[in-house]
């Protein structure tokens, strides 16, 4: 595709909008940044003011990751900007911005029939997928893998343009000029870009762009823990000072706030409510009920609160309703006799596998998300038009939810994203978005939603509860690992969320769409890494009563606790040294290796010992996505050493050390605080974080109830990377999977007792 100038100017926005056309995104989609008066926006990325001040345009939710300060930095380092002169805003949806690694990456959910004609990101049917949806969905970790070679390439233009007009005022060829500090620079000569901008408008960019020969990158050493970061994160000062604004500080003129209840979880429909108990609390604005729950606003939330807790709503069940006596009896017998489906195999364990020589269960309850900020969502509905303030992972589909239960047209609804106080894949869900808008249009006036935390436990889709069979069988000298299978049952959980966000289906609906089906994306990591002649992994769907849905970490965060914890299982069956053992077979898989053999060095490994209190884990993760050859498979590998110990009767984790290879790293400053914040999380999970049900009423709902560990509980915390030339590879799943099994296993070292249950305690020691 050949850039022209005159193709720039196709769709730019009324005040001088540029595009800088690039590979991802087909040339027929106008801009959908609009230059303001003094601006120019350059492609769908970058607006930069009169004052040469630039703006990037971020399609993600931030969650606290860091993706908004990562983009950013990716155009700074491109262009050569000052970072105190870059900020960031919130991308409006648009086919501009569709995800089609993602597209590829959930093509089974889109494309059940045939998902090896999407399953990679440069096929024709993941790309024009993602762009009629449009795909703008943040999970999976696909930010990096999408956008990063769009984002440089429309830098680099803006670069180029910039130069050429420098160039051209001192009569030199414009590739031998530089842009750096916000300035365009040759030898000791030198334009500010604010001087350049009105010229840099008449330039045709290069096709295809001149990228700088090093691609964003730092390198692990020198930013050794504690030290002062290049590019600091965009957000952090703000958050610092408590003058970051998320969704609940949000405030319009005549809002009113509302507080809603839901019935339990499972199929329950509104039964009753006094509606005459709320009159008489003072700021009680109105009162509107759907099928499935009922709401009241207020003057304040806490008015809004107390007027719906004196009405007292009583649900009933329209069909049925989680309770876990129920629902360990399904998973029992779908382990037990349920029909498998194989999922992955190499080669063909069955026979090996009539006498095992080793066999164990594991067993994970449901998880609750528990984000530090509830869901929350403000809108205004007026002469037609709805306007939606929230976070939300999803905002194309939580639009066309708010649309529906709007009763207008989606084109007139419009969606400012704000950054979610923590998610865990809980913002996929959209219910919020629809509920909201259905008060505005019951209420003629702005409303603000929060749910309560109860609600949040209470309605929000958990983590799906998982059981699991493995088998192993070991060579008559009991030195090698000859066989294996893991048998789960679990319900096709990626297919209902999948179907429930996708196809913007019910709850009941999506549960009858994954009723039955095995399902790859929710077994994902249960084939073992591990050179292993004979292995399988083999799916049993059960159904359950209890809605599902995506979770930090997704299937790694319960397949890596099953497989890490029985290799380490057979290690002890063998009589051989865990590190060792795995090293063994690893083979053609140095990256994973050289993790192992690091964290080993970081943590001080002892072997693991009797009493030692040390166990180790390592895992893996990939992501079929654009190589710089359009093509390939991205890796994140991480090993981590736990250290505990046994105290009075309770166990206490001293030490959690991690080595990680995400290939070439961005931001060190920004990966080392996912992985740390990762490993924190997947030590909530393990000893915590999960609850039974009664009656579909949660029972551990509460933050204080959910046994989170409390900062006088975490462990200190060591982290170390690879320097790695390989495509960087997102580190914001990676650095939960493999903390459970590394303390259960280290929990065998101090107390000679195996844990094969999430949460690790759940059965006492």
């Amino acid at each position: 595709m050949r850039v022209t100038r005159r193709g720039l100017l196709i769709g730019a926005g009324a005040a001088g909008g540029l595009i800088v056309a690039f590979g991802l995104v087909p040339r027929h989609y106008a801009s959908p940044l609009v230059a303001g008066e003094g601006e120019h926006v350059f492609d769908s990325f970058i607006r930069m003011s009169r004052d040469g001040s630039i703006s990037v345009a971020v399609p993600f939710c931030e969650m606290g990751q860091g993706i908004t300060t990562l983009v950013a930095q990716i155009v700074a380092m491109e262009i050569g900007a000052d970072w105190r002169r870059v900020g960031v805003e919130p991308a409006p949806v648009s086919p501009v911005y569709a995800d089609p690694v993602l597209a590829a990456r959930w093509a089974p959910l889109w494309l059940p029939l045939a998902p090896s004609l999407a399953d990679a990101p440069t096929d024709t049917l993941a790309r024009l997928h993602a762009e009629r949806e449009p795909m703008m969905i943040t999970a999976e970790g696909t930010a990096l893998a999408a956008f990063e070679a769009p984002l440089r390439a429309a830098a680099a233009g803006v670069r180029a343009m910039l130069s050429m007009a420098a160039a051209d005022k001192w009569g030199v060829g414009w590739e031998t000029c530089d842009a750096r500090d916000h300035a365009v620079v040759s030898g000791q000569r030198r334009f500010s870009f604010a001087q350049l901008l009105p010229a840099a408008a008449g330039y045709e960019p290069p096709d295809p762009p001149v990228l700088r020969a090093e691609p964003p990158r730092e390198k692990p050493g020198a930013f050794p823990e504690g030290s002062r970061p290049r590019y600091p994160r965009l957000d952090l000062p703000a958050k610092a000072d408590g003058s970051f604004v998320f969704a609940g500080d949000v405030r319009l003129p005549g809002m009113v706030f509302a507080a809603i209840a839901h019935g339990p979880q499972g199929d329950s429909v509104l039964a009753s409510y006094d509606k005459a108990a709320a009159a008489d609390v003072k700021g009680l604005v109105g009162v509107v009920h759907a099928k499935r729950w009922l709401a009241a606003a207020g003057t304040t939330w806490h008015a809004a609160d107390k007027a719906l807790k004196a009405m007292d709503p009583r649900f009933k069940a329209a069909g049925r309703i989680a309770d876990t006596g129920a629902l360990e009896a399904r998973m029992d017998a779908a382990l037990r006799k349920g029909r498998p489906t194989r999922l992955a195999a190499d080669g063909d364990p069955t026979e090996l596998l009539r006498k095992p020589s080793l066999v164990a269960r594991y067993d994970v309850e449901p998880a609750l998300h528990a984000p530090l900020e509830t869901a929350t969502a403000t809108a205004r509905l007026e002469e037609g038009r709805l306007e939606l303030w929230l976070p939300t992972q999803a905002p194309e589909l939580a639009r066309r939810a708010a649309a529906r239960a709007a009763g207008v047209a989606r084109r007139h609804v419009i969606v400012y994203p704000m950054h979610a106080g923590g998610s865990f894949d809980a913002r996929l869900d959209v219910r919020v978005a629809s509920e909201v808008a259905a008060l505005a249009k019951a209420l003629g006036r702005p409303v603000q939603l929060v749910w309560s935390r109860w609600q949040e436990s209470l309605a929000a889709f958990p983590r799906a509860p998982v059981s699991a069979l493995l088998s192993a069988a070991m060579s008559p000298d009991k030195q090698r690992l000859l066989g294996w299978r893991t048998r789960m049952a679990l319900p096709a959980t990626a297919i209902e969320a999948g179907t429930r966000l996708l196809d913007e289906t019910s709850v009941s609906a999506a549960l009858a769409a994954a009723h039955g089906k095995p399902d790859p994306l929710a077994c994902e990591g249960a084939l073992p890494l591990y050179a292993i002649p004979e292995k399988a992994a083999d799916h049993v769907p059960a159904t359950l009563p209890l809605p599902t849905g995506r979770f930090r970490g997704n299937a790694h965060g319960y397949t890596a606790f099953f497989t890490e914890s029985f290799v380490d299982e057979c290690a002890h069956f063998a009589g051989a040294e865990p590190l060792s053992f795995r090293v063994a077979m690893l083979a053609g898989q140095p990256r994973l290796v050289a993790c192992l053999q690091g964290v080993a060095r970081l943590a001080m490994w002892g072997g693991g010992a009797d009493a030692s209190g040390q166990g180790i884990a390592c895992h893996r993760m990939d992501l079929a996505a654009s190589s710089a050859d359009g093509s390939g498979q991205r890796s994140g590998m991480i090993a981590v050493v736990a250290t505990a110990r046994q105290e009075e009767g309770a166990i206490r984790v001293e030490r959690l050390s991690a080595y990680v290879d995400i290939g070439r790293i961005v931001n060190v400053d920004i990966a080392r605080q996912q992985i740390e914040g990762g490993l924190v999380f997947g030590l909530a999970q393990a000893i915590g974080g999960s609850t039974a049900y009664a009656a579909g009423l949660p029972q551990s709902a509460r933050l204080a109830g959910l046994g989170l560990p409390l900062l006088a509980d975490c462990p200190k915390v060591d982290v170390a990377f690879a320097d790695s030339n390989e495509d960087p590879f997102d580190p914001g799943e990676l650095g939960m999977v493999a903390v459970a099994p590394a303390i259960a296993n280290a929990l065998f070292s101090a107390t000679g007792l195996r844990f094969r249950r999430l949460p690790l305690l759940s059965e006492g020691l």
